[in-house]
């Protein structure tokens, strides 16, 4: 038996098949190709090249050489057909070029916990960072300290202060909402996976699993952070009175004492909690709603915002009152202001001091803040969690 080979040519029209002194031709503008009861099967194949197990040079004229272990030949009867399918050297490479375009980054982290930690703490300090002067408008709006609109909080803010005057506290707030998102966003992911179904499961409890997440996930956060939240208050309304964040505390605890720290704690939890729970709740089912009705099941960024600022509108409109309760007790007895006794004295009274406004007032730069935030914190969370990922992934 003579040498054994496997050879393709190509001159863009006709060729010439050869298996062991059989041979076929065929025509690529028909694209058909009739065997004579032979059919072979190349593991690695392109248009203009020559594969044999003596290939000299087997990448001479574009060819790529397939190893003998990747040929498979085989009788086959007469009456079936192959087709010879190639793709155009240009189309390769310019699909090659697409998957090559885009910056990636990824980093490896290889805790699950630690990346939920981590995504958390940058979409918390990102978010607060980019509505920082809302932040300080609706807490002057909220006690009355420098006006009773936005407008005039701001001139006031400015002819004071001025651009620096919108960031006060910033810092603190950056450090206390940090981890408090961090906190947050962990206890949500690991409750809500802990308590929904798996598919073809039952319901585990008989309210939705993300409303019981979110609310966890709030008196989490809350527990850990708040003294950095009362002494940020205290920083943004009275900026002569502590030179820093460790001044504060000191202060606070030399002249109030410790208890002075959680002042308000009680009102907090009680806003946190249906925040939170709304919150997450509204967040996951919209998403969820999203995917149903769009068929996706990844989402984009622009979404993301979207879909978390929609959930961040409902949640606060839904907890405003409390929010505005839990400010004035944490401001306390401050400029002769009153004390109140618990969150229902401080609702009933700031009813019967302004109204039922009273409970509304600064909902507008509220909302103006709250939305984009957690737009912007569900975002970056989402981003970053992609881009922190368990273990390198191959380009």
């Amino acid at each position: 038996m003579g040498k054994r080979g496997i050879q393709l040519l190509d001159d863009k029209k006709d060729g010439f098949f050869s298996i062991c002194d059989l041979g076929s031709q065929w025509s690529l503008e028909q694209n058909n190709f009739y065997p004579g009861g032979l059919f072979a099967s190349v593991g690695q194949m392109g248009m203009g090249f020559g594969v044999s197990p003596n290939t000299p040079n087997p990448r001479e004229n574009g060819g790529i050489k397939a190893t003998f272990s990747d040929l498979f030949v085989k009788y086959l009867p007469s009456q079936y057909e192959i087709r010879v399918v190639g793709v155009p050297e240009g189309e390769a490479a310019l699909d090659k070029k697409k998957k090559k375009i885009g910056l990636k980054l990824k980093i490896k982290v290889s805790n699950p916990s630690l990346r939920s930690l981590i995504s958390g703490a940058i979409a918390g300090a990102v978010s607060r960072t980019c509505v920082a002067p809302l932040e300080t408008i609706r807490t002057h709006l909220m006690v009355g300290s420098s006006g009773n609109s936005t407008t005039e909080v701001f001139h006031n803010i400015m002819q004071t202060d001025g651009w620096k005057g919108l960031f006060r506290g910033n810092f603190v707030n950056v450090i206390r909402v940090a981890p408090s998102r961090a906190i947050e966003l962990f206890a949500f992911e690991t409750v809500n996976k802990q308590l929904s179904p798996k598919p073809g499961e039952e319901p585990k409890i008989l309210i939705p699993a993300s409303l019981v997440a979110g609310a966890c996930a709030g008196v989490s956060s809350t527990l850990c952070t708040y003294p950095l939240e009362l002494v940020k208050t205290r920083l943004t309304i009275e900026k002569n009175m502590y030179d820093g964040i460790l001044d504060a505390f000191l202060k606070i605890l030399q002249k109030e004492g410790p208890a002075e720290l959680y002042r308000g704690l009680a009102s907090s939890l009680i806003g946190v909690i249906p925040y939170a729970a709304t919150n997450y709740f509204a967040y996951d089912s919209l998403r969820k709603a999203y995917c149903k009705a769009f068929k996706e099941e990844k989402i984009g960024n622009i979404e993301t915002l979207l879909i978390g600022s929609l959930a961040g509108a409902i949640s606060s409109t839904a907890t405003f009152p409390l929010e505005v309760a839990r400010k004035h007790m944490q401001v306390g007895a401050l400029n002769g202001r009153q004390v109140y006794k618990n969150v229902v004295h401080a609702l009933s009274s700031i009813v019967e001091q302004e109204g039922i406004q009273g409970l509304y007032k600064g909902l507008g730069p509220s909302c103006m803040k709250l939305v984009p935030a957690a737009g912007i914190s569900f975002m970056c969370y989402e981003a970053c969690k992609r881009i922190l990922v368990e273990k390198d992934e191959e380009a």
